[in-house]
């Protein structure tokens, strides 16, 4: 799905919703050879779609070069009738979402977060439809659970419907388990692939929060108080101390701890492709130097971070051998 960086999307979200900061990103990662963008309905209301939308237009990228994926969020809608679904509902979601976008289709549609309220037959028929009606080209899941995705499948083959292709799943030093055992398991049963998201724990790998918490930083926000409770936390606080650890091996490697963070994403061959969000264009930029990082990314290498880390999952193949 993308060509120079086989690994690297770029995310199209809140923290970037300025048209002038938005360009500026959006045209390092096309002219670094980045060309998955990724956005959501509900990023700062629909302006996200809508920007990113101007600015290919403005741009004339050919639409066949770039890959383009959007979330549709099932629940929390309120419907006019008992009758009235949550599949009309998000029916009309993706049309006002490629609308926005000036777009005819995107490459993926993920359903964010399944609905309890709503039964996996009626979103799967809802995303076998969309695809069918030349809407989208395939559907993923994000934030769903490994028996959610497998419940998904086994629907789509009894009713002949269409299976998700790829699941979005956070993913970074910190957070594992998912993403290193449930989902190659699900990868090698039903095909399902992975991208990931969050490879710098909202900012908590880029180092920053080592002495406290900056005032110009995310954490210092009132919405982002829960972050700023993870950071000052004592989980929080040994989480510091590991990754004062892992600078030195990023030192060693010539790199940044972010650069290093993201290529240890990208060095598992179980995730399809890393999900950047940055809100300014030397971010952007000392993140994509995380595949020049990539190559040095050895099992010795690897070994020392698991080492540091403590916290490496177990799965089956481990008990087996």
């Amino acid at each position: 799905a993308v060509t120079t960086h086989a690994h690297i999307c770029f995310c199209v979200c809140e923290c970037v919703c300025t048209i002038c900061v938005a360009e500026q990103l959006m045209t390092i990662a096309y002219e670094s050879g980045v060309n998955l963008f990724d956005t959501a309905e509900v990023y700062a209301a629909g302006k996200a779609e809508v920007i990113l939308g101007n600015i290919i237009k403005k741009k004339g990228w050919r639409r066949s070069s770039l890959v383009i994926t959007t979330k549709l969020y099932w629940g929390g809608k309120q419907t006019n009738t008992q009758t009235d679904s949550q599949y009309t509902s998000h029916l009309s979601g993706l049309k006002g979402s490629l609308q926005r976008m000036q777009l005819e289709y995107v490459d993926v549609v993920f359903a964010n977060r399944p609905d309890s309220n709503t039964p996996m037959e009626e979103i799967v028929r809802a995303m076998t439809y969309v695809i069918n009606q030349g809407m989208s080209m395939y559907w993923g899941t994000s934030r769903w659970t490994a028996m959610e995705i497998m419940e998904a499948y086994s629907v789509a083959r009894q009713f002949n419907l269409i299976p998700p292709v790829c699941e979005q799943a956070e993913y970074h030093l910190f957070q594992r388990e998912k993403v290193e055992v449930q989902l190659p398991e699900l990868y090698h049963k039903i095909g399902v692939g992975a991208m990931t998201w969050s490879p710098l724990a909202c900012g908590i790998i880029t180092g920053k929060y080592e002495n406290g918490i900056p005032e110009s930083s995310r954490a210092a926000m009132k919405s982002y108080q829960w972050l700023k409770d993870k950071i000052v936390s004592e989980d929080g606080r040994k989480q510091q101390a590991k990754l004062k650890e892992l600078s030195h091996i990023a030192e060693k490697l010539g790199c940044t701890l972010p650069q290093l963070a993201v290529a240890w994403c990208l060095r598992n061959e179980g995730v399809s492709s890393v999900l950047l969000g940055t809100s300014n264009a030397e971010q952007l930029t000392e993140n994509l130097g995380a595949i020049q990082v990539l190559p040095k990314m050895t099992s010795h290498v690897v070994s020392d971070i698991d080492h540091i880390l403590g916290n490496r999952p177990y799965s089956k193949k481990d008990y087996r051998s």
